[in-house]
């Protein structure tokens, strides 16, 4: 019988234990788009024409327009309608279906706040509501925070390929979280993963640096802030098994530091 190539048993091996990790999918160094097909040659001309005189996202103005709009909202029902009417987002014209704002207890003293929504999330319009939301909601529940959280994101649309929003696409998102954040005055505030704790405390350090510490979310305008716990996605969870034991002591010290506010 003929031996197994060491190269090919080497590999075997390994692919066998990051599927035993949880592993369930291969991501290249920077996204790409499958969906895209090169156009033929005979219209590369018209496409460079038409890209030269191509205006550039305005950045500035879509986060001032959002701005506005997210001060103009009283309650959270009318910031979900005016994040639903804004049109300022790129995202919004990348293949979401619809915008998604939030889930949970609009009273409740925890405000959570993911990265943004995937395509389970783009098809019932509400957050965390696939496997990672599922598993979230475990987590929650078990440390008796189920009902006193109202989860969102830092877009509110799906971002394509489900790849990881853009600074960009946060900073014009980012008046509507802050007003969410406003307007609930919740007594903490609970980031899930490395792009949602980078955004909101805008900073650039890694989510195995941040999570477990206590930061301060403050606002600009008002000087409304909260106590802010930066955690694990639960995304990465589902992929890292292992280190669920680190987001489960994030979800305890919420959970008791809650506790001894009340």
């Amino acid at each position: 019988m003929n031996a197994l190539n060491p190269e090919i048993a080497a590999t075997e091996s390994l692919l066998a234990f990051w599927r035993d990790a949880g592993v369930d999918a291969c991501f290249e160094d920077a996204p790409v788009d499958r969906t895209f097909t090169p156009a033929p040659p005979e219209q590369k001309a018209t496409l460079k024409a038409v890209a030269s005189v191509t205006v550039a996202p305005d950045l500035g103005g879509a986060v001032s327009e959002a701005r506005r709009l997210a001060a103009e909202a009283g309650d959270l029902d009318a910031l979900k309608d005016a994040i639903a009417g804004f049109t300022g987002c790129p995202l919004r014209d990348m293949g979401a279906s619809q915008s998604v704002f939030a889930r949970g207890d609009p009273g409740a003293p925890v405000l959570v706040i993911g990265e943004g929504p995937g395509a389970d999330e783009d098809a019932q319009g509400a957050p965390f509501v696939g496997r990672a939301g599922k598993l979230l909601d475990k987590m929650l529940d078990a440390a008796g925070l189920l009902d006193r959280v109202f989860i969102t994101n830092t877009v509110f649309w799906r971002p394509p390929g489900n790849r990881t929003p853009t600074p960009q696409e946060q900073m014009i998102c980012a008046p509507f979280v802050e007003r969410a954040f406003a307007l609930m005055q919740p007594k903490a505030v609970l980031l899930l993963g490395a792009a949602a704790a980078k955004s909101v405390l805008k900073t650039d350090e890694g989510i195995m640096k941040m999570r477990g510490q206590w930061r301060e979310w403050r606002l600009s305008e008002g000087g409304l802030a909260a106590p802010v716990l930066p955690t694990l996605h639960p995304a990465f969870l589902l992929r890292q098994p292992m280190a669920k034991r680190m987001a489960w002591a994030d979800m305890l010290e919420l959970a008791a530091k809650l506790d001894a506010s009340d």
